[in-house]
């Protein structure tokens, strides 16, 4: 319990092949015809390289991985001339490299043949995505054991934003990977938050408000219209009132009883109570943090292949526990 590993290279036996395919680069030549004569490079590559995408063969230009006649060409929309030979190293897309393994360390509450408990420090992504293809909890676990290639997601079940730290539950088999989804489908999967909110919270209180994207800026989540979006709903408890810059500031308990995308910062925002640190939903910084006041403390279910209860408390990072002291709240009880 509470102890960190290494995830790093399993004992299964190497393949060279493998490891190397993500990485292959292939060059590909070809002379412009008089059809080509005056078309711009990258639309012109993308009939030599048609499997690549127009953005992605334009970053290879910029890169200097395409060369006319001999001499690298880095100017997307350079035009062409029949009887030109025109070369590219077809180097593999950003999201091809995503799905490898990382040696990374993990901070592994519960491990056994059957699933893992992680406790996420803030900052780390939890699935790759455009602008972090690698780095991610997916890729850590990938080194971890070899049976996570086999899973969809590496056995990622359920995710915390990246600024949010705690708790996750990972499936090791597919068993126990459709288990654990299937509980969090039925709520039967119960996490319970800390968080540290703009303004006085003095008595518990439940927002129950339907969700979406929000439909300009597509970074963020929204409460939606009545009869749209996805039914949520968060209740809110009170552990304590404090300042932060001489203005009154909250430790509260969240409990969700459903699991959408920022749930719980979009909830206290529209309460009036947006996360301290949270910009992106109007809560300034305070107490010297640097990321929304927000950690997934307490995780409950039953195990998905004995049925036995899990019990998982995580205890705040440095920082927010540093917070919390200024604030002056009481934890979590037993």
């Amino acid at each position: 319990m509470g102890a960190k590993y290494r995830a790093g290279v399993t004992d299964e036996p190497d393949d060279d092949a493998g490891d190397a395919a993500p990485d292959a680069v292939e060059r590909r030549a070809a002379d412009v015809d008089a059809g080509g004569h005056g078309e711009r490079l990258d639309r012109w590559l993308t009939g030599l390289a048609p499997e690549f995408s127009r953005n992605h063969l334009q970053a290879l230009v910029e890169r200097g991985c395409v060369s006319i006649d001999g001499r690298p060409q880095a100017k997307t929309a350079h035009r062409l001339r029949a009887g030109q030979h025109v070369e590219v190293e077809l180097q593999p897309t950003d999201e091809s490299r995503a799905f490898r393994a990382e040696p990374m360390v993990l901070d592994l509450v519960f491990e056994d043949e059957h699933l893992l408990v992680v406790n996420k420090p803030a900052g780390l992504v939890v699935h790759p995505a455009a602008g972090n293809w690698s780095g991610t909890l997916m890729n850590g676990l990938l080194a971890h054991h070899a049976a996570a290639a086999t899973l969809p997601r590496a056995g990622i079940v359920h995710r915390l934003d990246k600024d949010t730290s705690g708790l996750m539950v990972v499936g090791k088999t597919l068993e126990a990977v459709t288990a654990l989804s299937r509980a969090i489908a039925a709520r039967d999967v119960h996490r319970e938050y800390l968080a540290l909110a703009w303004g006085r919270i003095e008595g518990a209180f439940t927002v129950e408000q339907p969700l979406r994207r929000d439909p300009v800026s597509r970074v963020k989540m929204a409460i939606a219209p009545a009869g749209q979006g996805k039914p949520a709903r968060t209740d809110v408890f009170p552990l304590g009132v404090g300042e932060a810059g001489g203005r009154p500031a909250s430790a509260v308990h969240c409990v969700l009883h459903t699991g959408r995308t920022h749930q719980i910062r979009v909830h206290l925002a529209h309460a009036g109570h947006p996360l301290l640190a949270d910009t992106l939903y109007g809560g300034v910084p305070a107490l010297g943090l640097l990321r929304q006041a927000l950690h997934a403390a307490r995780l409950t279910l039953d195990h998905p292949v004995t049925g036995a209860e899990l019990r998982f408390q995580a205890p705040l990072p440095a920082d927010l526990a540093g917070a919390w002291a200024q604030i002056g709240a009481a934890g979590l009880a037993g």
